[in-house]
């Protein structure tokens, strides 16, 4: 078979934000006026702007998206010994805020037809110590949040979602942040829009939000100065991260419209190729903050990681599972989570930054498929993860349940 060109070298990353707005103008007014830390105009209007997008009545900014979802899990009451459902695929940032708060992980693993946790599993994993289900976002894509909703109400638990990577998305045209109890967003230098770092917690529930302020600012009392009632964080965002945040939220359709549109050429360029990229559920607009997708097996990640980063193109793997980490193993670690394994062993993240050209996208796509075809990998083989059993203790149905971590 006549091999294919090597197309010429680029210089593509894999993410890298859009500052061609107002985000100079913005910050040079902090410098200008000397608002440059956790006070200024741009604190307000950033957390306004995104209270309004999402579509909650509260939003309050803080450092980091880390910092968030901590804020969110002490803010909705989470205490020592306490126990938090949480996805074993997704950011580390998701479940080491649990740890923080004294309170322990329940890993679950995912669906197969989603790459989302999966709803029967968290159903199987609520027990007596049970307090808030932690729901993170994949990628662009959202979870089944009305049937996790409905197990959270049914069961009197916290719905924490974590939307850091799903700003812009939708389901059933409700906005990512809106759809859980209290909700964390990241603003990392890699987000769909940035602060450098920064974060939002976002809820409809006043007292919540009311504990989330006071605890983001050193545990401070609304109405009295410089007394602490309670031992807080120093989680603030300072105005001029603010600055940058009100003019990127400026631009959000637009940048959207950018990622939603290459997502589409990928799409058109690795059809019939055997590759899979990341499903989008029913309701669901994703924002395509990263194109994920999925390659018959870890030999072949591997090839086609090496052929695109010797083209000049970086890519980033899929999640490691969390509980096969070091600091979770060792109570976690034997517990099989076979999809989640099996989506992070042959996984991968395209370049998914909103300034791409078509051209940069075909130098992407044709390298994939150079690296899948000289594999002679073209006819799918891939295990069916569905067929997959999962073998668990019988008290634990698909669920670590240890003791509490100090």
């Amino acid at each position: 078979m006549k091999s294919t060109p090597k197309p010429t070298k680029k210089n593509i990353p894999v993410y890298q934000p859009d500052l061609s707005g107002n985000e100079r103008e913005y910050v040079l007014r902090c410098i200008d006026t000397n608002w440059i830390s956790s006070r200024g105009e741009f604190v307000e209007r950033f957390e306004k702007g995104i209270a309004e997008y999402v579509g909650v009545s509260h939003a309050i900014a803080v450092c980091n998206g880390t910092a968030a979802v901590h804020v969110a899990l002490v803010g909705a009451g989470i205490r020592p010994g306490d126990e938090i459902i949480v996805p074993s695929l997704t950011y580390i940032a998701s479940v080491n805020p649990i740890m923080l708060c004294g309170a322990t992980p329940v890993f679950v693993d995912s669906d197969p037809k989603t790459w989302h946790v999966d709803p029967d599993r968290i159903r199987a994993a609520i027990g007596p110590r049970t307090k808030a289900i932690v729901v993170a976002h994949l990628y662009g894509s959202l979870a089944d949040m009305v049937t996790l909703r409905e197990i959270a109400d049914e069961h009197k638990l916290v719905l924490v979602e974590d939307a850091a990577e799903a700003l812009g998305s939708t389901l059933n045209g409700r906005q990512a942040g809106s759809l859980g109890h209290v909700s964390s967003l990241s603003f990392y230098g890699n987000k769909t829009i940035t602060t450098g770092e920064g974060g939002m917690v976002c809820t409809d529930d006043a007292v919540i939000a009311s504990r989330m302020r006071k605890f983001r600012g050193q545990g401070l009392c609304a109405h009295r100065e410089y007394w602490h009632d309670e031992i807080g964080f120093n989680f603030r965002m300072t105005n001029i991260a603010a600055a940058i945040g009100v003019a990127q939220l400026e631009r959000l359709p637009a940048i959207l419209e950018a990622k939603r549109r290459l997502a589409q050429w990928y799409a058109e360029d690795l059809a019939g190729c055997n590759i899979e990229l990341q499903p989008e559920p029913p309701g669901v607009v994703s924002s395509r903050w990263m194109v994920a997708a999925l390659v018959e097996n870890s030999a072949v990640l591997a090839a086609v990681r090496s052929t695109l980063a010797a083209g000049g193109v970086e890519t980033r793997p899929i999640f490691a599972p969390i509980h096969r980490m070091p600091p979770y193993a060792p109570v976690h670690g034997r517990i099989p989570m076979p999809v989640a394994e099996d989506i992070s062993s042959r996984g991968l993240n395209l370049p998914s930054w909103p300034g791409l050209t078509r051209e940069d996208v075909s130098h992407v796509s044709s390298l994939v498929r150079r690296a899948i075809d000289e594999f002679s990998l073209a006819v799918p083989h891939r295990v069916n993860i569905e067929s997959l059993e999962v073998k668990t203790m019988p008290a634990q149905v698909g669920a670590a349940r240890p003791a509490v971590v100090a």
